[in-house]
C-alpha cells in the first residue's frame, strides 16, 4: 500500500489554515458584506487568452449541453450585484487547467469580492488592511508603482511604444529561448512573460506593492481611462508581496456592448493562435444590459495568502489534496 492517500497538508497546517478563513469572515462581517455562494459550473467561461478554462458535458433539463467550471466567481457574483445584492464576498472553488507548481494547482480557493459604490483607490485601501490583517508579523509599506515605470527601470523599453519585433527579441532573449522563439506571440504576451519573468520576482520585497496603470489592452473586465501621459489604460490593481501576486482588482466593467465587443475579440484571438473559442456567457451580459451597479471588485488567491501566512514553500502544503494526490 502506498501513502497517496494522505492529505497534503498536516492537520495542524489545516487547523491554522481554517483559523485564517474564520479571520477573512470577520473581517467582512464586521463591514456588512454579504457572505454568498454561487455555481462553479455556468453557461460561459473566461474568454481571455491566457485563461485555459475546464469544461465538462451535462446532461440537463435541456438535453446534453456544455457547461463550465469557472476560473472566478466573477460571473455569477456580478449577476447578484445586478440584482441589488449590495456588497458581496465569496471563498469559492476555482479551476484553471495546466495551472500546476509551487504557487499554482489546477483547483484553488478564490477569495472575491465587490463593493458598488467603491473607486480603485477605495477597493486598493481595504485590500491591503485585509492582507495587513491576515499577516499582523508583516508591517512594510503600500507603496505605488505604474506598470510603464517598471518596465522602465527593470528592462528600459516601454511596455506602450518598443516595437512588438523587439519586445519578442526580448521576451525570446529573457525566457532564454532560440531567436524567434516568440515570432508568432502578440504584444500582451510578450509583456506578461517579460512581467513575470523579471518584474514580478522585484515586487513585495519588505512592502506590498500595487501595480496601476496596466495597458488599456490588459483591462479584460475593467474600465479604461486616460493616465497622466495621455495613454489608455485598464483601470484595475494588483497586489504583490514577496514576488508573488495576492491579487486582482478592477473598477468593473457595467457596459454590456463593450464587454460583448471585448468577449469577441478575445476569441477572434483565440482564433489566430489556433486555441479553442469559450463561449461567451450571455446571462451576464443580460445583467450587465439590465444594470450593474458602478463599483470596484477584487479576486484575491486566498491559498496564496495562507501559504505566505504560514511560511510554506509550495502551494500544495496548504491544501488538504492537491492535484496530483485529489
Amino acid at each position: 500500500m502506498t501513502e497517496s492517500w494522505r492529505p497534503t497538508a498536516t492537520i495542524e497546517t489545516l487547523r491554522e489554515r481554517a483559523r485564517l478563513m474564520a479571520s477573512v469572515r470577520r473581517f467582512f462581517a464586521a463591514r456588512d458584506v454579504l457572505e454568498v455562494e454561487t455555481p462553479v459550473l455556468g453557461q460561459g467561461g473566461s474568454t481571455d487568452v491566457h485563461l485555459v478554462s475546464l469544461s465538462t458535458m451535462a446532461r440537463t433539463d435541456k438535453g446534453q449541453r456544455k457547461l463550465w467550471l469557472q476560473t472566478s466567481p466573477e460571473f455569477h457574483m456580478k449577476r447578484l450585484l445586478a440584482a441589488g445584492s449590495g456588497p458581496i464576498f465569496q471563498l469559492a472553488r476555482s479551476f484553471r487547467d495546466g495551472e500546476v507548481g509551487a504557487r499554482h494547482n489546477l483547483e484553488f480557493t478564490m477569495l472575491e469580492w465587490y463593493r458598488p459604490g467603491f473607486t480603485l483607490a477605495d477597493l486598493i485601501d481595504e485590500t491591503t488592511t485585509l492582507v495587513a490583517n491576515i499577516l499582523p508579523s508583516f508591517h512594510g509599506p503600500v507603496v505605488h508603482y505604474r506598470y510603464r515605470q517598471l518596465f522602465h527601470t527593470y528592462l528600459a523599453v516601454d511596455p506602450f511604444t518598443t516595437s512588438l519585433e523587439a519586445l519578442r527579441r526580448l521576451a525570446a532573449e529573457r525566457g532564454q529561448m532560440p531567436a524567434g522563439a516568440m515570432a508568432n506571440e502578440g504584444r500582451d504576451t510578450c509583456l506578461d512573460l517579460l512581467m513575470g519573468l523579471v518584474i514580478e520576482p522585484q515586487l513585495g520585497r519588505n512592502e506590498l506593492s500595487v501595480v496601476v496603470d496596466y495597458p488599456a489592452s490588459q483591462a479584460a473586465l475593467a474600465r479604461r481611462h486616460q493616465d497622466t501621459d495621455g495613454e489608455w489604460v485598464a483601470s484595475r490593481f494588483e497586489l504583490y508581496l514577496n514576488g508573488t501576486e495576492l491579487a486582482n482588482g478592477y473598477d468593473e466593467l457595467t457596459d454590456a456592448a463593450e464587454q460583448r465587443a471585448r468577449f469577441i475579440e478575445d476569441n477572434a484571438e483565440r482564433r489566430r493562435l489556433g486555441l479553442p473559442e469559450v463561449d461567451v456567457d450571455e446571462r451576464l451580459l443580460d445583467a450587465l444590459e439590465h444594470g450593474m451597479p458602478d463599483g470596484a471588485g477584487v479576486a484575491l488567491g486566498i491559498d496564496r495568502l495562507v501559504q505566505l501566512a504560514l511560511g510554506k514553500a509550495r502551494l500544495e502544503d496548504v491544501l488538504t489534496f492537491s492535484t496530483p494526490n485529489c
